[in-house]
Order: C-alpha cells, then structure tokens, then sequence
C-alpha cells in the first residue's frame, strides 16, 4: 500500500499539510487503435497489416507499445509511487496486445494483469482492464452487449460494456469500462446509439446498487459524448458539483473540467472531454467510510502534444506519437 505520510492532494492537485492518508489512482486511456500485424479474417483489421493502407509492420507496433507503456508508466507518479492502480482502455484488438503492452520494459516489473471479453464490434476493438495485483484482487468480471439497431435498421455492432468487480486495498470496488459508439455518421444520427449504451451503463449500475446500497462504482471509458451531452447527463444520471449530488445520481467531475476549456481531444480546433471517469454517490458521500474521492485530471505532458504545423497543440499521434486521446485518472484517498 502506498502511504503519503503527512500530506494530501486538494482538488488543484497541490499538497497541503493534513492528516496521513492512504491515496491509491485510477485511470482511463484510449490507446487509439492498438492492433497486432497479423490479419484476423473475423475482424475488419486489414489496414493494420503489413499490406494494409497503413503498412502497419512489427517497427510500427513496437514503437506503438513503447509510446503507450511509456505513457501509462508515468500515470499518477504525483500521488502514488506504484503509479496506477486500475487502468481502463480501450481501442484493442485483443487480448494478446495487452499482454504485448504490460510486457514492455516501462511496465514488465509492475506485474500488471489483465481482464479482456471479446466484443463483436466491426472494426474489431475491444475494452480492457489493466490493474496492479499489489493494489488490486480480483473477484470476478463480466460483459455486458448492447442490444441496438443502427439509423438504418441494421444491428448495432459496437462494444460490450465490462464490469470488473474486486477489492482495492482489501475496499470492493466496481469499475465498468466503457467505449461508446462514435459519431462517425454524424452526432445527431448517433445520438440514439449513444443514449443506449447510457441506458445500458446505469441499468447495470442500478443493478450493483439494488444489491448493496453502499457500493462504490466507477464507470469510465471513451464515451463519445461530452459530460453535458443528454447520454450522460440525463440517461446516465449526472451531476457537476458534489452539492447537488443524491443517492440516484453519480458525479462527474470532468463537467467543470471541460468548461474551463480543458479536453482529452481535440476536433476542428475544438476540445471535447469524452474520456470520463464517474463516480457513484458512496465514493463522494462524507458520511461513507474507505475510499472517496479526492481529485481528478487529464494526464498532458509536453511529449504527448503535437508541437507544430496544422495539428499544433493537439495530441500527438501517428507514427512516433501516441495516442488522439489524452488519458484521464483521479486519486482516491482514505484515512490510514
């Protein structure tokens, strides 16, 4: 366990003098397209091939995992020196790019383990869960599919949702991660899309806490929607500020966040915040004991963001870059 002795983050991330606490970090990162070489004739995979429009080779995936370990190595340093505790992403192709990943020099010695469910979508991208072993136990996990049809009647083809259950610390916790689906036809076609996969968010939300009202969930992911849009806040169930807050609504910090103008991706010159980490009413609630929350952020570091021509200030990406999503994480914190 990692004790900062002395010393609390406050909602700015600075440290004040209190009282010892016990702080353990949670993140969330969309890895932008983490593909093997190997053509999987199930999957619409064939850009990321060797012949592929993108001659994706084994030098190009290398360096892709290098880029993105390297990223999730330094994730939460400030507040925990094992770093990340739970790691949500998205954008794999599958289980073996994980396992490529938690293997790379950055993040070998972590020992970091897995938790991987197939989906069905088309373009053949999946979500994890990454977690530290020493932070984090396991109980079980389970996917949950989105029943939906496209604007044009046809099924939906999208990714399943994952609930990961286990104990934090010896604290049960539940962490559903999420990738919603995209506004590729346009926002507005989409929306319903959208709106059903937050219907199918809080129903297993609904589920968790109908079983025990004290549960501590987080859901996180690449939502496809800003924390305004009606998905989150009105299907979903959120709330901005902590005094507003009740049992049947979660909060979401990263509302504020974006109104401030601060984003994880940038589109026409315009920053959207779809990475979110949310958090249900018991790890806010002062009258709960264990883990509440304490502060959250957008991990941006200089090596990340384009530093000039067109794209100047967004995220770094393509060959020698990282990912077009900036990852999100917040600190939980209790008293020793």
């Amino acid at each position: 366990m990692v004790l900062l002795a002395s010393f609390l983050l406050n909602a700015n991330g600075l440290f004040a003098q209190k009282k010892e606490k016990e702080i353990s970090c949670i993140g969330f990162y969309n890895l932008e397209n983490l593909f093997d070489t190997i053509d999987d004739p199930e999957k619409k995979d064939e850009d990321y091939t060797p012949e592929g429009k993108n001659k994706w080779n084994d030098k190009k995936y290398q360096d892709k995992l290098f880029n993105m370990s390297h990223v999730i190595s330094l994730i939460g340093k400030e507040g925990c020196k094992e770093g990340i505790s739970i790691l949500g992403v998205c954008e794999i192709e599958n289980r073996k790019v994980m396992e490529d990943l938690v293997a790379q020099p950055a993040l070998v010695n972590r020992n970091l383990q897995i938790v991987h469910h197939s989906s069905p979508d088309k373009r053949g991208i999946d979500v994890g869960l990454l977690y530290n072993p020493k932070r984090f136990e396991l109980i079980e996990s389970k996917s949950f599919r989105l029943n939906t049809l496209r604007n044009d009647g046809d099924t939906l083809f999208t990714r399943d949702q994952l609930l990961v259950t286990g104990l934090l610390d010896k604290e049960k916790v539940h962490v559903i991660v999420n990738h919603w689906p995209s506004r590729s036809s346009g926002e507005k076609i989409s929306r319903p899309s959208r709106n059903a996969a937050a219907d199918l968010a809080r129903s297993i939300c609904d589920s968790l806490s109908k079983a025990d009202p004290s549960a501590k969930i987080l859901v996180m992911g690449d939502l496809n929607d800003d924390p305004f849009n009606e998905s989150v806040k009105e299907h979903f169930g959120t709330k901005a500020n902590i005094s507003e807050m009740s049992p049947e609504f979660f909060y979401n910090p990263w509302e504020n966040i974006l109104a401030k103008g601060y984003g994880t991706l940038a589109y026409r010159d315009t920053w959207n915040l779809f990475d979110q980490i949310i958090l249900s009413n018991p790890l806010i609630d002062k009258k709960t004991d264990g883990y509440k929350f304490l502060t959250c952020k957008i991990f941006k570091k200089k090596f990340m963001i384009q530093q000039e021509g067109r794209y100047k200030g967004y995220p770094k990406r393509r060959e020698g870059g990282y990912s077009d999503h900036f990852p999100v994480y917040l600190f939980l914190a209790r008293d020793k």
